[in-house]
């Protein structure tokens, strides 16, 4: 089962964090937006180009630091076809280098589109006789709000011949969650009603750690939702999105893991990736040391709160 292949990395590396690459113009450095240009001009191939030299120099130095990568679609499709180019090879490569890879597409629909995203992400796609996989990935995240309809369709390729998991928003780390997230439905509040979908639709898809293939997505932001939670659903994996440049802290974040430190991953974007602009002398050259530094010092502080066993 996939969430168990996820621990198992985790465990190996004692360090129980996802990086995600995020590349914007803001955190890439101007040196490989040159190289890139020279070779392609300011166009849109000229950016992508400049993406997959900057993601990949992150993937090459954080291999042995952190088990597994969050690569954000967004970041991508914004560039076109070109951009989406350079995201399935990053997918490729990050998997050939034994990440755990999680594709952030928050895909979130339903019916036949449903069941359209879900064989496009993770089965494969014929044409006369020949099968692609268009992304390479271990995960996709999805939001559940629109109910059973948009996740049933995802729920087959979670089973063992699959391999794969889908990451379930819960209660998120941005501050209006609360607008809808914590609204009261009879004797819950919403977000707790989706963890109880979660637990429903997770029949026959557990773990051997005992963990669901279906991931809760619970932000660092809300310690005591965090807390709760955990508690509350001792069989759902966490992944916890919002530490560093949104707030989060170790000692948040340290309410998501079991007593034996398993359960959970702890997710960072620009804290690591653009490490290197808190340095004012730096021109971006060092953004691999930079990371690398950042990574390390994440893990470390989340292991002061959280023994990995």
């Amino acid at each position: 089962m996939s969430v168990d292949v996820l621990q198992a990395k985790i465990r190996k590396l004692k360090n129980p964090s996802m990086v995600g690459l995020d590349p914007t113009p803001e955190v890439v450095p101007e040196h490989l937006f040159n190289e890139a240009y020279a070779q392609y001009g300011p166009t849109l191939r000229g950016i992508a180009e400049a993406y997959r030299a900057y993601c990949m120099g992150l993937l090459d130095e954080l291999t042995d630091v952190v088990p597994a990568v969050k690569i954000q679609s967004a970041c991508f499709e914004a560039l076109g076809y070109e951009g989406v180019k350079v995201m399935q090879e990053l997918l490729s490569y990050a998997k050939e280098l034994d990440y755990y890879v999680l594709l952030d597409s928050m895909r979130g629909d339903v019916g036949n589109i449903a069941e359209i995203y879900a064989k496009a992400m993770f089965g494969q796609i014929e044409a006369r006789g020949e099968i692609f996989c268009p992304y390479t990935c271990d995960a996709i995240t999805v939001n559940g709000y629109l109910g059973s309809d948009g996740i049933k369709p995802f729920l087959p390729y979670l089973q063992d011949n699959s391999q794969k998991n889908i990451f379930l928003l819960i209660k998120t780390s941005n501050k209006s969650s609360r607008e809808l997230q914590d609204l009261i439905a009879g004797d819950r509040v919403v977000h707790t009603a989706m963890a109880d979908l979660a637990m429903r639709w997770s029949n026959g898809l557990f773990g051997k750690n005992g963990y669901s293939e279906i991931i809760a997505v619970v932000g660092a932001t809300h310690p005591y939702d965090l807390q709760t939670l955990r508690a509350k659903y001792d069989r759902l994996f966490f992944m916890v999105p919002g530490y560093g440049a949104q707030g989060g802290t170790a000692k948040n974040v340290q309410h998501a893991f079991d007593i034996y430190g398993h359960g959970a991953i702890i997710s960072a974007s620009r804290s690591i990736i653009a490490a290197w602009k808190k340095d004012a002398q730096s021109d971006g050259r060092n953004y691999r040391a930079a990371a690398r530094a950042a990574a390390e010092k994440m893990r470390d502080d989340i292991l002061k709160f959280v023994r990995v066993q």
